[in-house]
């Protein structure tokens, strides 16, 4: 496996951790429908969260979440929009976003909940 997988599972094991610290079910991980995918899906009261994690060894030279583009936030949307439809889930959904830097002793992560809302097709 690529080094870059590595890291970004050692990113997504720590967000797992601190979403079942917080008192969160852990639904889905790395859940996909074609070329769609969602790094996590948990849940917790009323809510469904899609969360996407980025993460990154470095990040003096770019910030993981500058990675998050419209394009990254469209297909995001789309992945969970198939995920509802497919489960028939009635919980409110909620898009959050991780990012993961540094190294295993000395970790940095920034959670942001309610990260974006999806965009809207218009017809």
């Amino acid at each position: 496996m690529a080094q870059h997988n590595d890291v970004g599972k050692w990113g997504e094991q720590l967000i797992v951790d601190r979403l079942v610290t917080e008192g969160y079910t852990i639904v889905e991980r790395n859940w996909r429908m074609g070329h769609l995918e969602i790094d996590i899906i948990a849940t917790r009261g009323e809510e469904i969260i899609f969360v996407e994690v980025k993460t990154r060894r470095d990040a003096s030279h770019n910030n993981p979440l500058d990675a998050m583009t419209p394009k990254k936030i469209a297909l995001l949307s789309r992945a969970a929009n198939s995920y509802l439809t497919m489960t028939h889930c009635r919980l409110t959904p909620r898009f959050d976003v991780a990012s993961v830097t540094g190294s295993d002793h000395s970790p940095l992560i920034e959670y942001i909940p309610n990260a974006f809302l999806p965009p809207l097709r218009t017809y």
